[in-house]
């Protein structure tokens, strides 16, 4: 046994804190978490999950209007504190299922804030706490603007938990939640126009599918302003007046800031430390999760990896069989991350772009389908999937899948497997297909789009 009180305190009680925690814990290590906020981080509480129960929501709109083509004609009301609220009672659920998992764990769980005072030492709630090792998983915070009238916005965090609804919505950014929340708004009956500085949205995403969602966010409803930046806003009577860098002016009943996360620093006592911060202001971070103090880690949203809850929960269980277990799992590839974004239609995406494998390959085959699926058919519905795949033509691997269409996430995740394991377009051409589905599509596609 160490001379310290704990083998290793978490600052963080998110997916990738409360990971680590558990399984070091498990393992028998002498851990505590502190957290001051709610179990389960941006994720859970105001992130992925209750985000997830809003697009399936928004979804049931479109799937009343398609349904009159198969028969349905009844009328359907939407009560937004109905599903505000059963929201939050699934996630004060999901909060005391993360309490039982440390609890279980032998976690002991520190509810204060937690501020890191040396390479070893902790204080929490007015004690100091010595630990050999000390791990920041504390996640990101909604980026701050600065402009008159920046503090009328609402970040993502509030959007769960609105009074009502608004008639007008203006959203500000590019990224997943820009782009999702503008299509759950607008499947809610919300008229809503997303500004973006940038020419399109979803910056290192596919340009081919950003151009396909671009036209199908656009055809749903979604008013798309991009080369713009929001300068000012003014607020009277309850309307928001906001004024666009080229001259235009649009009128809400509420904006929300979705132009990106910071890393959550704080509090936290960097400044008493030794952690060194990349130029994006990411703590710098060695293939063991160790910052320029080796005794103080690093994972999850602080460091400069995708951003996304599954990564961050990989990232503690490599950290764990490290730093306690004594082996050391092979590097995480995160270029056969699959991600997806919940707007509508939904895009999910894995491997490479286009634009990335025409840098690092000599020669490709693009395999491009877009069409209407079947059960659009009969709803007299136009909207349209979308898919790719990118394969090097020298060694016939996938290296890149595109999807946008229905349910895109559940059919990406599994095609994953593929692009991880090495898969051959000619292993796909061998693959016989489930008829009728859109994801057949995935495996007929021979000829070439493109090279």
């Amino acid at each position: 046994m160490s001379d310290y009180q704990y083998d290793l305190i978490v600052i963080g009680g998110g997916s990738g804190g409360v990971r680590a925690a558990r399984v070091a814990a498990i393992g028998g290590a002498r851990v505590a978490l502190a957290e001051q906020s709610r179990l389960g981080g941006t994720c859970v509480n105001v992130g992925c999950v209750p985000k997830k129960f809003f697009s399936y929501a928004a979804h049931f709109a479109e799937g009343f209007e398609q349904s009159r083509g198969y028969g349905f004609q009844s009328e359907h009301h939407f009560d937004w504190p109905t599903l505000r609220d059963n929201t939050a009672s699934e996630i004060e659920r999901l909060n005391g299922i993360y309490q039982s998992l440390l609890d279980k764990a032998g976690v002991e769980l520190l509810p204060w804030h937690a501020r890191i005072e040396g390479p070893h030492e902790v204080s929490v709630n007015g004690k100091r706490l010595t630990t050999e090792r000390i791990l920041i998983a504390v996640g990101g915070k909604p980026r701050q603007l600065d402009f008159d009238g920046a503090s009328k916005m609402v970040s993502s965090n509030e959007m769960f938990s609105l009074d009502t609804l608004p008639k007008r919505l203006v959203v500000y950014g590019g990224g997943y939640i820009a782009v999702e929340f503008a299509s759950i708004l607008n499947g809610l009956g919300v008229d809503t126009t997303l500004v973006y500085r940038g020419e399109l949205f979803l910056k290192g995403f596919d340009q081919e599918l950003r151009e396909f969602l671009r036209d199908e966010i656009s055809a749903k409803g979604v008013k798309l302003h991009f080369n713009a930046n929001i300068v000012g806003i003014e607020e009277s009577e309850g309307v928001h007046q906001v004024s666009l860098d080229d001259g235009s002016t649009l009128e809400a009943e509420l904006v929300l800031s979705a132009v990106g996360r910071d890393p959550n620093f704080d509090g936290l006592g960097l400044d008493s430390v030794d952690v060194a911060l990349d130029e994006s202001g990411f703590i710098e971070v060695d293939d063991a999760y160790r910052t320029s103090t080796p005794s103080i880690l690093a994972l999850g949203d602080v460091i400069d990896t995708p951003q996304l809850t599954p990564v961050a929960i990989a990232e503690a269980i490599r950290m764990v069989a490290i730093h306690f277990e004594q082996r050391r799992p092979a590097p995480i590839n995160y270029e056969a991350v699959a991600t997806a974004v919940f707007c509508s239609p939904n895009a999910a995406t894995v491997g490479l772009t286009e634009e990335q494998a025409r840098q690092r390959y000599d020669g490709l085959r693009i395999y491009v389908s877009s069409f209407r699926p079947l059960m659009h058919t009969l709803a007299k519905d136009d909207a349209r999937c979308f898919m790719k795949l990118i394969v090097d033509d020298a060694s016939d691997r996938v290296v890149g899948v595109h999807v946008a269409g229905a349910d895109a996430g559940e059919l990406v995740q599994g095609l994953a497997i593929g692009v991880q394991a090495g898969i051959t377009k000619q292993q796909y051409d061998a693959t016989i297909g489930i008829h009728p589905t859109s994801a057949e599509e995935i495996v007929t596609m021979r000829e070439v789009t493109r090279r």
